[in-house]
């Protein structure tokens, strides 16, 4: 499905009150292509969006909400805790989904919402905006460029300070607070294989720093300090490489005021300045493209969600077990699939043949069955070998 001016307004729905969720709808309202027809959560965040001009229908309830036909698009902005319910009832009224980050504090609840996805054939996105920051993009650039004056990359450190807590927290007891960051990390320099976290206590606490470190896949270390209660709220990233080192500055926040600067050993430097920044029309425009069926844009996907989510649980498996926690990201290709497939079938074989022997012992003529099937089984493992793979 493709937006255009010309078209009719596609009409979305908001369920709660969290800000990224609140300033998403303004953006899709603001963009002229997109109208808010329902919204269903705390009267203050009715009360905000009706300060901004946007009228809309109040929901009695979620039901209520999802069974509207005219809504084609769910923005899912629930207070986390109960945004993991929310997201999959969502994803099953086969509705197009805009989801909060964090979804929920353990990533099964991504998994289980791609596999939903997978059958719907609905776009599933994060509400991950930071990454196509203007500063965070030239210097992913300045990285990754083959032809790169920064030569290879070494140590990458990423601090945040905020006023309040930087941890993401729900006021759900059990919940765990999600770390921010690592999609900015990822965007950078790649995938994380290992996570090494250090705090004051063996739980991420809202009010405690925390510092992480560890490695990214392709090459290159990493850093990442979050300092809760400070003064301002600032972002600053730097790269150190073989051939010099970049900064990111942003004294105000992601949406405040922003610098990057380059400094080469052979001592040439540039700096290059960007005024505040809405990151919301970015979304926007994001979400188009995957109307459109564009996925050439890996930066923001729900497989950035996924990755960060199980990268927290590794943070706070090293917490709690005082040692490094390893990531393996295994390639979702047909012969990982078929690999999965024939170790369950394996699995159910020993029993099988365990339970025909047992049988056999009162009817004898089952132990000549037992052959049979380990035949038909290992006739399957043929199957790797007689059926082409795609693309050869």
């Amino acid at each position: 499905m493709q937006v255009t001016g010309e078209q009719e307004k596609l009409r979305f729905a908001l369920l709660g009150d969290d800000p990224d969720g609140i300033a998403m709808a303004l953006a899709l309202q603001g963009s002229g292509r997109y109208v808010l027809r329902t919204y269903g959560g705390p009267r203050a965040g009715a009360e905000a969006l009706a300060q901004q001009g946007l009228a809309m229908n109040i929901a009695r309830d979620f039901e209520e909400l999802l069974a509207d036909p005219e809504c084609e698009l769910v923005i899912v902005a629930d207070q986390p805790g109960y945004r993991a319910q929310a997201l999959r009832r969502a994803l099953q009224s086969e509705k197009h989904i805009l989801c909060a980050y964090p979804p929920d504090h353990s990533p099964e609840i991504a998994y289980e919402a791609a596999m939903i996805q997978a059958d719907t054939h609905c776009v599933l996105l994060p509400l991950l905006p930071h990454v196509f920051h203007p500063a965070v993009v030239l210097l992913a650039e300045t990285l990754q460029s083959k032809q790169s004056r920064l030569g290879a990359l070494r140590l990458l450190e990423l601090r945040q300070s905020r006023t309040g807590h930087v941890v993401i927290e729900s006021a759900v007891a059990g919940q765990k607070p999600a770390i921010p960051g690592w999609e900015i990390l990822r965007t950078l320099a790649g995938e994380i294989a290992e996570v090494s976290a250090v705090a004051s206590s063996e739980e991420v606490q809202g009010d405690e720093p925390l510092m992480l470190s560890g490695r990214f896949e392709p090459a290159g270390l990493f850093q990442m300090q979050l300092l809760p209660n400070q003064t301002a709220d600032t972002v600053v990233i730097v790269a150190h490489a073989t051939a010099g080192q970049a900064h990111v500055s942003l004294p105000g926040g992601w949406i405040g005021p922003a610098q990057f600067e380059l400094r080469l050993d052979t001592g040439e430097r540039e700096v290059q300045d960007w005024p505040t920044w809405n990151p919301w029309p970015k979304m926007v425009e994001v979400l188009e493209r995957a109307f459109a069926g564009d996925s050439e844009d890996a930066r923001i996907s729900w497989q950035t969600a996924t990755r960060c989510l199980e990268l927290d649980d590794a943070a706070r498996r090293s917490l709690q077990h005082h040692r490094v926690s390893t990531l393996e990201y295994a390639e979702a290709t047909e012969e990982v699939g078929f690999k999965s497939t024939m170790a369950l079938a394996g699995c159910a074989l020993l029993w099988v043949v365990l339970l025909l022997y047992i049988l056999a012992l009162w009817v004898p003529w089952l132990a000549w069955v037992i052959l049979p099937v380990l035949v038909f089984f290992l006739a399957l493992q043929l199957l790797r070998w007689l059926i082409p793979k795609k693309g050869s």
